[in-house]
C-alpha cells in the first residue's frame, strides 16, 4: 500500500513539474512560409505567445540584423495592432537590382491598440524581407515583448550550436539552400528545355510540309494518268469501229 502510494506521489510530482515548466517552452519565434532561400525573397512569421496568466502581451520589438542587412522589409498589416519600421543608415552601402542602397530597417515595432495577446493565446505578425543574403545559413532576430503589466521579456540570447538551448533565445531564421532564379520563375535549365522543345516542334513541322506537298502531287499526276489513259481507250474504240465501218 506504502509502495502504491509512493508512486502515485512521484507521478503527480513529475506531472507538476512538467505542467510548471511547460511555459518555458514556449518563446518568441519565427519561421518562413514556404522557404526562405538565400539570394531571395520570402515571408517570415514571428510567432509570439503569451505566457503569463494575469497580462496581456501588449507590444513586439524585432530587431533586424546589421550584419546581413535587409533593403526590403513589409510587415503585413495585422488586425488591433499598428507597425512603425525604423530604419538606419548603413556603414557599407548595399547594391540591389543595379541601385546603391544607403539605408536599410533595423527594426520593426508592433504596439497594440486594443487588447493585445491575451492569456492563453499567441499571435503571428508576418513580413515580407529580402533580399536575403548569400554568404550566411542563418539570421537572428533579436525581440522583446511587453506585457500589459509593464514586464518586458528580452529575446535575446543567440543559441549556440552544441550547447543547450539558453533560457531566453532569440528568434532565428535557417536560410535554405540558394535558388537558380530568386524571384521564384522558370529556372535557366527549365527555359532551355522549353527551347529545345520548341525547336524541335519547329523542325518536325518543317520536315512534314515536303512530304504534305509530295503526296499532294502524287495523287494529281495519279489522276491524270488515268484520264488520260482512258482517253486513249476511247480513242482506240473509236479508230476501231471508223475501220470496220470503212
Amino acid at each position: 500500500m506504502k509502495a502504491s502510494r509512493l508512486a502515485a506521489a512521484g507521478a503527480l510530482a513529475g506531472t507538476a513539474v512538467l505542467a510548471l515548466s511547460a511555459p518555458a517552452f514556449a518563446h518568441v519565434s519565427v519561421q518562413p512560409e514556404g522557404t526562405a532561400a538565400k539570394g531571395g525573397y520570402a515571408v517570415v512569421d514571428f510567432k509570439v505567445p503569451n505566457e503569463r496568466d494575469n497580462a496581456s502581451t501588449t507590444k513586439l520589438e524585432v530587431t533586424f540584423p546589421t550584419d546581413h542587412p535587409l533593403a526590403s522589409v513589409m510587415p503585413q498589416p495585422v488586425p488591433g495592432w499598428k507597425p512603425e519600421v525604423t530604419k538606419s543608415t548603413l556603414d557599407k552601402p548595399l547594391e540591389m537590382h543595379g541601385k546603391k542602397i544607403t539605408e536599410a530597417v533595423t527594426k520593426v515595432t508592433w504596439t497594440a491598440d486594443g487588447k493585445g495577446i491575451e492569456p492563453g493565446f499567441f499571435q503571428k505578425f508576418p513580413v515580407s524581407i529580402g533580399q536575403l543574403p548569400e554568404d550566411a545559413d542563418e539570421l537572428v532576430f533579436k525581440a522583446i515583448q511587453t506585457y500589459s503589466n509593464k514586464e518586458v521579456v528580452r529575446w535575446i540570447e543567440v543559441p549556440q550550436e552544441g550547447q543547450e538551448e539558453p533560457e531566453n533565445p532569440a528568434p532565428v531564421l535557417t536560410l535554405s539552400a540558394a535558388q537558380d532564379d530568386h524571384h521564384g520563375s522558370s529556372s535557366s535549365s527549365d527555359k532551355a528545355a522549353d527551347s529545345d522543345d520548341a525547336e524541335a516542334a519547329a523542325a518536325k513541322t518543317e520536315a512534314a510540309k515536303p512530304a504534305d506537298s509530295s503526296d499532294t502531287t502524287a495523287r494529281v499526276l495519279g489522276v491524270v494518268g488515268i484520264v488520260v489513259g482512258a482517253l486513249g481507250v476511247a480513242y482506240g474504240v473509236l479508230a476501231g469501229r471508223r475501220r470496220t465501218e470503212a
